[in-house]
């Protein structure tokens, strides 16, 4: 018995790492890899690794996160996002393992202006939300012991890109900074949504499905970025920036078209 991470260097694969004692007791060991041990572009590998390995739980943690480039690499990031995933849920059915698989707010448009259900309809409005949605119907399609956790607004101290990280980046160099104020969700730090995936695996054979979980409260990306430099002030960070000017979506396009509201409800992986 043992468990596979997928994804470990990235920013919630780190976060997982330190939290994953109480799954070990359970399942055993913990196999963590990332993309120089496997990669997710190779379907076959995929396949290969986890039939020699032979898991009891598969948590994938691993994404192609890049929502503008995907515009113009829909092919590899329907790849990764859809078909690795696919893959991963074939595989775990045919050596009896649960699969845990994150997903994102971006299935939604942000049209709605209030909290998404999971039983809400989908309807992405980019390419990344589009391939975000079909590995998530390809793991229903082939693997009922399975849970999907939709999350959004991740951050933390790893991983490359995130919101924190390159607004301390900016503040360091940069006097005013330009922050989007009329797109809306919930931050997620990514320890807390390590804990969440780490109870809701814990569970996971008696209570399958889709779940969302962020952190609660609501903010725009401009208040988020407040609340960011008024942090690292009080912890005595060196920074340039004295002015944060909030702006709208249309004053910072982008390749990729994003949700205006991307809050999603979850009271259902609250409960659990």
């Amino acid at each position: 018995m043992s468990i596979l991470l997928v994804g470990a260097q990235g920013q919630v694969g780190q976060a997982l790492l330190p939290l994953l004692a109480p799954l070990a007791e359970k399942w055993g060991p913990v196999t963590a890899v990332g993309r120089q041990q496997l990669d997710l572009t190779n379907l076959a590998a995929i396949a290969t690794f986890v039939k020699v390995l032979q898991p009891q739980l598969i948590i994938n943690a691993a994404a192609y996160t890049a929502v503008d480039k995907a515009e113009s690499e829909p092919e590899l990031a329907h790849l990764i996002n859809a078909q690795a995933p696919k893959v991963l849920a074939q595989s775990a059915a045919e050596c009896g393992a649960q699969l845990v698989h994150i997903s994102t707010d971006y299935v939604f448009s942000g049209q709605v202006g209030s909290p998404r259900c999971e039983t809400d309809a989908t309807d992405p409005v980019s390419v990344y939300g589009n391939t975000k949605i079909a590995g998530e119907d390809a793991i229903r399609a082939v693997l009922g012991n399975h849970i999907i956790l939709r999350t959004a607004w991740v951050y933390g101290t790893q991983g490359k890109g995130n919101f924190l990280k390159t607004m301390l980046r900016l503040g360091k160099d940069r006097r005013e900074v330009n922050v989007v104020a009329d797109q809306v969700g919930s931050p997620t730090w990514a320890y807390d949504l390590a804990e969440a995936i780490v109870a809701l695996s814990l569970n996971a054979a008696a209570h399958p499905g889709l779940y969302h979980y962020t952190n609660s409260g609501v903010a725009s990306w401009y208040d988020f970025a407040v609340a960011i430099f008024q942090e690292a002030k009080a912890l005595a960070i060196p920074l340039e920036v004295q002015r944060v000017n909030p702006i709208v979506t249309a004053d910072y396009p982008t390749p990729a078209t994003r949700p205006a509201y991307s809050v999603l409800n979850c009271q259902k992986s609250r409960k659990r």
